[in-house]
């Protein structure tokens, strides 16, 4: 899959090419060999096809210049000019150049034993995202470890430990306010993620990998990075505030949304193994759906469709019913009656469809209530309000798995929920409908801290908390007094 460079990258190169060097003075000053300055006049201004067939029939000597002998002979011209900021930034933009028309100098380079040794520390100079070097130094980079990611994808030592540092750096630009930057980051992540091996050492980083594209998606989706709305997207209410042409929510610009999605994508391919972790750290069920609601093109539609199709299919057990509580399936619907050309999406999204509609199928009130109390975010869905579901259901809730539910239910209400209160009230009014309909399993609730809370949110600002708090206390006490 290839993409174009983005335009960002493209005009500081054209800017560094512009740019006169003092090679002779370079010589003279020991900061390069004589020898070194033939090599890079032989293939820098000419054309491409003599450039390429000079790279190629010195190979040896070309993969000498840039990354020094074997076992400490001669130095590469990279870390030889380390003083002369004006030299690497040339070469750098140089290899780049040689990289991009000549595969034989790509494979040529990975079989160096210390491939990356000369690259890493200029990644480390970066101060800023800005900075010429690094970014210049990742993009090299990025070539030569996607092209070993397919040539070699079991990896080995020097690409393992590359590719974290990488992945690192490439997190800074992803973070910055610049979209330019922030592509550039994208890009490079997908070139990346063409072997099992990188998607799961991507997976092992997430803290800096994923949490910055997380932020991206969340932004597109209506909803604050900080999790401010993140109720929004279990009760659907997010919505979309399209601004300009080719722009979504919060100034994202829709390529970088097709990009960072085109990302996801590819870290789903090892959807059984991070699916479950992917929901429980960032509520990507509900995301997604979110995203596909607003999804302004059929290409970004088809990447959240797939990527839903991959996560769900891989984890049906836990990520089905989180899919059934955000209304997936009546989106899928909506989506189907779109005009919808591509046959890769059309084939996904009959697929997911027909997951879904043989849960939902075999699932029961229960089953609905249980799944949405382990997502650990509730909502008002029609359980809650129904008596006729807690005469039938409490006590099986009380000792289904153990009490797990119940446990379950303390661990909801003891966060604080500043930006979603209406959770803290659901579980009050649950606890109630549970002393209420199975008394004489009081102490079980109480045991797990809930009646001791429920208390505490009588106080809650949140005129609907305390009326459900109070409510739940009100129970507590009618059976008390009743066994008196």
């Amino acid at each position: 899959m290839s993409l174009d460079p983005p335009t960002y990258l493209s005009s500081l190169r054209n800017n560094i090419r512009a740019r006169p060097i003092p090679w002779d003075g370079a010589v003279r000053a020991g900061t390069i060999t004589e020898e070194q300055l033939t090599r890079i006049r032989a293939v820098d201004k000419v054309r491409k096809e003599q450039r390429k067939r000079t790279v190629e029939d010195g190979l040896d000597a070309y993969r000498t210049l840039f990354l020094g002998g074997d076992e400490g002979g001669a130095r590469s011209i990279l870390e030889a000019a380390a003083r002369r900021a004006d030299v690497v930034q040339y070469v750098l933009v140089l290899l780049g150049d040689l990289l991009e028309g000549s595969p034989a100098l790509v494979d040529g380079l990975l079989e160096h034993e210390n491939t990356y040794a000369p690259f890493l520390p200029l990644l480390a100079q970066a101060s800023s995202p800005e900075e010429a070097i690094p970014l210049l130094t990742s993009t090299a980079l990025t070539t030569l470890l996607a092209r070993e990611s397919t040539t070699n994808p079991k990896g080995r030592s020097a690409s393992d430990q590359a590719l974290p540092i990488l992945y690192k750096y490439l997190s800074t630009l992803a973070k910055s306010s610049d979209s330019g930057l922030q592509d550039i980051a994208v890009m490079g992540y997908s070139a990346l993620l063409r072997s099992r091996r990188s998607r799961e050492l991507f997976w092992e980083h997430r803290d800096v990998t994923i949490v910055p594209l997380i932020s991206i998606l969340r932004t597109a989706a209506g909803v604050s990075a900080s999790g401010e709305s993140a109720a929004s997207l279990w009760s659907t209410s997010a919505t979309s505030r399209t601004g300009a042409e080719g722009f979504i929510n919060g100034g994202i610009d829709l390529q970088l949304l097709y990009h960072v999605l085109l990302v996801m994508w590819q870290l789903s391919f090892e959807g059984a193994a991070i699916g479950d972790g992917l929901e429980d750290e960032y509520d990507v069920i509900p995301l997604f759906t979110q995203l596909l609601r607003l999804s302004p093109k059929e290409k970004t539609t088809r990447l959240l469709v797939s990527t839903l199709y991959n996560l769900i299919s891989g984890n049906p057990k836990s990520l089905l019913p989180a899919a059934a509580l955000v209304r997936l399936p009546a989106l899928l619907q909506n989506v189907n009656g779109r005009h919808l050309t591509d046959p890769d999406l059309i084939e996904d999204l009959t697929a997911l469809s027909e997951l879904l509609e043989e849960h939902t199928k075999t699932q029961t009130t229960f089953d609905q209530y249980a799944a949405e109390v382990d997502s650990g975010h509730l909502r008002w869905s029609p359980p809650h309000r129904n008596t006729v579901f807690w005469a039938e259901n409490a006590r099986r809730i009380l000792e289904h798995d153990n009490g797990h539910l119940p446990k379950k239910l303390a661990e909801i209400i003891a966060k604080p929920w500043d930006n979603d209160k209406q959770v803290l009230a659901i579980v009050c009014n649950d606890v109630g409908c549970l002393v209420k309909e199975v008394p004489e399993k009081r102490q079980q609730l109480e045991r797990l801290g809930l009646k001791t809370r429920i208390m505490e949110l009588m106080a809650e600002p949140d005129e609907s908390v305390r009326w459900e708090s109070l409510r739940a206390v009100g129970e507590w006490l009618r059976y008390s007094f009743e066994t008196k």
